[in-house]
């Protein structure tokens, strides 16, 4: 211990005479620790952590494994659930959760506010082995029909809404028209699934709230299923035995349970989503920033080895052996790296913040990332680590050393050279593990440029959107609702700049916005279980025109399309295609959903698709119902403008709180928000990557600059010769730069390797672009070839500025 303090005062001692130096390497150390910790903490929230629920590793996500669809994470009804729940052997605790959030409007507490609710079985909580933070969560009697008027507030909710009243425990919420009393407040920062749920309902299977919820409804999906593992059983155990209740059921029920099997995965998984290789990818990329910040720092090392060649040779000399000088070299570094990786730390601390501020809300545990032991480890742990990788190879160098030459006054030693090869191996290696970030980045970026020219099927510009809902007097009366539908959307059209108001009852590229039903077309019988799916949508009489949805065959809804009229459909070009590819489908008639008591529905027009779910996923068949002749009660209100919608945003609130007081009206957004909205996990991919290779082409510019500026100030005696012999400043410029250019090349050429080989780990998050673009590697190459020639011309112009007699006096 006394050695290494002895050590540590030296290396403190030897980096305060060198401040340029220490400032460069530490800043540099800085920045690669720096962002290294900061996505190490999303990682280790995200990923790595186990989820915040009791024994989290012995949940299970269950869902029916649709194989007629191609759609291995089904929904599942509620007759099958009751079966998978009474039947299963795997699990000793079974709950079903919503897969549809609802919203209700909070009323009665001042300012009418929305809020979204889901539905879950009452023993979900206890399943997950949580409490409430205020009064209890539900009890198993309140999945009773006519006990299940209690409702479980999100600790957010609460906090908004209710000013976090002490006291809510017993008392009631009017939510949609009706009363429920507070059982309980959950909490703050637990979320289950869906982070932006607000309210929790015990679900009864009462089909009060909509048919589909019938306890003996098995033909339509609509629940998730979480299972609790019995001790000692795995997944593939589980696996197995839902699979066989799911081929039971098959037989019993083939005309709505045929090719459904069953999925299992673990709930970690299901919580992360996509988001886990996006994750890796970018870990990744800080991964190559540190390493390239290491070689930079290295490089520097060598560099400084040279004016330390006579001191290391005395110390030699002494009596101090190899390994010795290297422990001394090697304290030095690790200091180096300490002291950079406690700068990282403050920087992660101001980092963080921000990059959760830009990062997307589709990123999980959000609550949970910060700094704490884990992360705190991880630096301390990647500090000591990079000074010993970015020192070893110096200190190795440093300390082989011939104290002959080196203690002669203006000797030249023979590791002069061996050190100059490491060093250009570490440039080389920088430019290569650049390029590889740049052509990364590269992609990221010609991948959202094609996603952002992808046509919606719809025009967003100049359109605003807001979720409006009939006064519950009249929600269940048709005549009232389509009136008070009508003078709404005239008090709004008479509005000056409004072009069209129209209305959906889900909205393109919503989160949420996904409600499908069978289809069944005239004079084509089909078994039940084979019924094809189409995605299900009310529209109003003016919705496509507001929307610019083009119309390519027959007619759109009309004001003449009322309930006293036979009910007609509009299906968009998908539908057509797939369902009638050799006719005109204007004028054929369907029925959406299987029930015989479902009418018959004659299509009146075709309209184009829209890329509801995303701009990277391809339209589906969809089918409009006329909203004149079925009304919904909560759609989705657009309204086209002459100019900036959000100008007359006060204006439509203020008709929409006339005819209703007790409608919210905090939800008003443009179109364009939803669709900036919709890509921003990718643009958060894209900026982040993008910022990284910026970072690594900086530092990588900086270290073959350092290096040809020390290899100038090497070589100035040599360059005096050269220059008093007749060598002309082109000549000079021409050495210098074709040895940074040979070095640049052969980074290129390693580079290239590298990323080909590497790239198409990321090829999922890609978008219409190849994970070996051809344009994308050629310009990336171009560009660090270029960036490197600037890096070596500024120093070859250095060189071409030596005065002969002085350089030939140099040393």
């Amino acid at each position: 211990m006394e050695t290494l303090w002895h050590d540590l005062r030296f290396g403190i001692r030897m980096l305060a005479k060198s401040p340029g130096f220490t400032a460069v390497a530490v800043i540099a150390l800085a920045l690669g620790i720096g962002t290294n910790t900061a996505i190490f903490s999303v990682v280790n929230a995200v990923l790595l952590r186990p989820l915040p629920y009791q024994d989290p590793e012995r949940l299970l996500i269950v869902w029916a494994n649709n194989t007629r669809e191609g759609k291995p994470r089904y929904p599942i009804s509620p007759a099958n659930f009751v079966d998978l729940r009474d039947q299963n052997q795997a699990f000793e605790q079974v709950a079903a959760y919503s897969t549809f959030i609802g919203t209700t409007v909070m009323t009665g507490r001042g300012e009418p506010r929305g809020a979204l609710q889901s539905m879950v079985s009452p023993n979900l909580f206890a399943l997950l082995g949580v409490d409430a933070a205020l009064g209890r969560t539900f009890l198993l009697e309140e999945g009773q029909i006519g006990r299940d008027q209690v409702v479980l507030l999100s600790h957010g909710f609460w906090q908004r809404h209710l000013d976090s009243d002490p006291g809510i425990v017993g008392k009631t919420l009017t939510l949609g028209g009706n009363s429920y009393t507070v059982v309980g407040v959950m909490p703050r920062g637990f979320y289950f699934l869906q982070r932006e749920i607000d309210l929790w309902l015990p679900l009864s299977f009462n089909a009060r709230y909509h048919p589909s919820l019938a306890i003996t409804n098995r033909g339509g999906g609509g629940f998730g299923v979480i299972g609790r593992l019995k001790p000692g059983l795995t997944m593939e155990q589980a696996r197995a035995n839902l699979t066989a209740i799911a081929r039971r059921l098959e037989q019993q029920y083939p005309e709505v349970n045929k090719g459904l099997g069953a999925t299992v995965l673990p709930l970690h998984e299901q919580v992360v989503g996509e988001i886990r290789q996006a994750l890796w990818v970018l870990f990744g990329a800080v991964g190559f920033v540190l390493l390239i910040a290491c070689a930079n720092v290295a490089t520097l090392l060598l560099a400084r080895a040279r004016s330390r060649a006579k001191e290391v040779a005395v110390r030699a000399a002494l009596g101090a052996g190899r390994l010795r000088l290297v422990r001394q070299l090697l304290t030095e570094s690790v200091l180096l790296a300490v002291v950079g990786g406690g700068l990282g730390l403050v920087l992660s601390f101001w980092g963080i913040p921000l990059l959760l501020a830009f990062s997307p809300s589709e990123i999980p545990r959000q609550t949970e990332i910060g700094i704490n032991a884990w992360v705190l480890g991880f630096t301390l742990a990647v500090s000591v680590l990079t000074g010993v990788v970015f020192g070893l190879a110096p200190a190795l160098q440093a300390s082989k050393t011939d104290l002959h030459e080196t203690l002669k006054e203006g000797g030249r030693t023979s590791a002069g050279s061996a050190r100059h090869r490491l060093s250009s191996l570490l440039v080389v290696s920088e430019i290569a593990l650049t390029l590889v970030l740049l052509v990364g980045a590269g992609l990221f970026v010609r991948s959202f440029i094609r996603l952002m020219r992808v046509d919606p099927g719809f025009n967003p510009e100049n359109l605003l959107t807001m979720q409006i809902a009939v006064p519950q007097s009249q929600n269940s009366k048709v005549p009232q609702m389509l009136a008070y539908y009508d003078e709404l959307f005239k008090r709004i059209e008479a509005l000056p700049g409004v072009q069209a108001v129209g209305a959906a009852t889900r909205l393109p590229l919503m989160p949420r916005n996904g409600v499908t039903s069978t289809l069944t077309i005239e004079g084509r019988p089909v078994p039940a279980a084979e019924l094809p799916e189409i995605e299900f949508r009310r529209a109003s009489t003016n919705y496509f025109r507001a929307m610019g949805i083009p119309l390519l065959k027959g007619r759109y809804f009309t004001a003449q399309d009322t309930p006293q009229v036979p009910p007609v459909a509009i299906i968009t070009e998908s539908a057509a295609r797939r369902f009638w590819p050799n006719e005109n489908p204007v004028d054929q008639h369907i029925k959406t959903f299987s029930s015989p008591n479902a009418p018959w529905l004659t299509i009146v027009g075709v309209v184009g698709d829209v890329r509801h779910f995303g701009l990277d996923s391809d339209a589906r068949p969809e089918v409009y119902i006329a909203s004149g002749q079925a009304p919904p009660s909560g759609p989705f209100m657009v309204v086209r403008t002459a100019s900036d919608p959000l100008k007359l945003a006060a204006a439509v609130r203020a008709q929409v709180q006339a005819m209703n007081p007790d409608q919210p009206t905090d939800n008003i957004q443009t179109m364009s928000q939803v669709l900036t909205a919709s890509v921003a996990q990718r643009r958060f991919n894209m900026l982040l990557l993008g910022f990284f290779a910026g970072l690594a082409l900086l530092l990588a510019a900086v270290g073959i600059y350092g290096l040809m500026s020390y290899t100038v100030t090497q070589r100035t005696h040599e360059i005096g010769i050269r220059m008093a012999l007749g060598a002309q400043r082109r000549d000079i410029v021409r050495l210098v730069v074709g040895r940074g250019l040979v070095l640049a090349l052969s980074g290129v050429g390693v580079g290239l390797a590298g990323a080909f080989a590497l790239t198409h780990l990321a090829s999922r998050l890609l978008f219409k672009v190849s994970a070996t673009d051809p344009v994308t590697f050629v310009s990336i190459s171009l560009l660090l070839t270029i960036v490197a020639l600037v890096a070596c011309y500024l120093p070859a112009r250095k060189a071409t500025k030596v005065d002969p007699m002085v350089a030939l006096r140099y040393e």
